[in-house]
């Protein structure tokens, strides 16, 4: 049985902080994959622990704490609201960082406070799309050496979670094989991205905090950014509209190309966004096998997610004929 408190003394004495100086530490929910745990140190200050599971999960999923790593690195190189990396234990599967101010998104919002903070959202994306990394991929090396090119190391992305599908016998809305075919449809699109750009990937409310600190709302910082590639800027507008179309989010796209961001939608780009639907909607739906999760959740995934994967599936094959 891990002893967390032992696992909290090494990663802070890691991180130059002297050990005797936790006082305190509490379970924290919303993790969907890892354990997080907030500690408390003796002068009030409080630091983020998260440690990855040794339960099996999907093929992507191992050194995901060495891409959140890397998230952070780049978000604080872009100057963006986000957890600063305070100390990564790779071989422990233990990583250390400060703790962001503020709640996740939530209904309690105004309409008008929501449209300022997603245009404050969008402009902090396109920061986050300026830093350009070494190669395309995961930087966790899950799937292998990062690409030099984006097809290859998307193509392997997809590759990789529908081979997942078959070994885990995943319910899916259609035939593993047929899902595959009617992606490749789509994979020449993938060439025009040339410049492997940091993406988050999984930027739904959960992972935007918001702060109310200073009075007016604001984002307080972009979190849990272990599911982060190098890759297409496109693909962040996935789970930034999740089950839903980033199109519509007019304030988000305005703050985006405020701050520089591209954000055009000619057939090849969606073309390319269907990909990623469909990549993030696949995971949804195979993950529930390796996590055990239970049939309420099971089911609403059936009722909810899979559909959005039929309609992308379904935009490739009427834009690429």
């Amino acid at each position: 049985m891990v002893d967390s408190w032992e696992r909290a003394r090494r990663i802070l004495q890691d991180a130059g902080i002297p050990p005797g100086r936790l006082a305190g530490l509490r379970p924290l929910s919303g993790g969907t994959y890892n354990t997080v745990e907030e500690l408390t140190l003796t002068d009030g200050g409080r630091h983020v622990l998260k440690a990855a599971p040794d339960a099996p999960g999907l093929s992507h999923e191992k050194r995901l704490l060495v891409s959140e790593a890397e998230f952070y690195r780049g978000a604080q190189a872009a100057g963006v609201p986000a957890p600063r990396l305070l100390a990564l234990d790779e071989a422990g599967g233990v990583l250390l960082m400060t703790a962001s101010p503020g709640d996740p998104w939530g209904a309690s919002l105004t309409e008008a406070e929501q449209s300022v903070l997603r245009r404050e959202l969008g402009r902090h994306v396109a920061a986050l799309h300026r830093i350009a990394g070494p190669a395309f991929g995961y930087p966790s090396g899950a799937l292998g050496p990062p690409a030099a090119d984006w097809r290859t190391a998307f193509t392997g992305m997809l590759d990789a979670v529908l081979d997942d599908a078959r070994r885990f016998g995943a319910r899916l809305p259609r035939p593993v094989d047929e899902v595959a075919r009617t992606l490749a449809a789509a994979y020449d699109a993938l060439d025009e991205v040339t410049v492997p750009a940091l993406v988050h990937f999984d930027l739904w409310d959960g992972n935007i905090l918001v702060d109310r600190s200073a009075g007016s709302a604001r984002v307080g910082g972009l979190i849990d950014g272990e599911r982060m590639f190098w890759g297409d800027p496109l693909a962040e507008f996935v789970s930034l509209a999740l089950l839903g179309d980033i199109r519509k989010d007019e304030a988000f796209l305005a703050g985006y190309r405020e701050a520089g961001g591209h954000a055009e939608f000619d057939t090849p780009a969606l073309l390319r966004l269907a990909l990623y639907r469909a990549y993030l909607y696949l995971i949804m739906l195979v993950e529930t096998v390796p996590r055990a999760m239970g049939e309420d959740d099971v089911r609403w995934r059936e009722k909810a997610v899979a559909p959005e994967l039929v309609a992308a599936l379904d935009a490739i094959r009427e834009r690429a004929s």
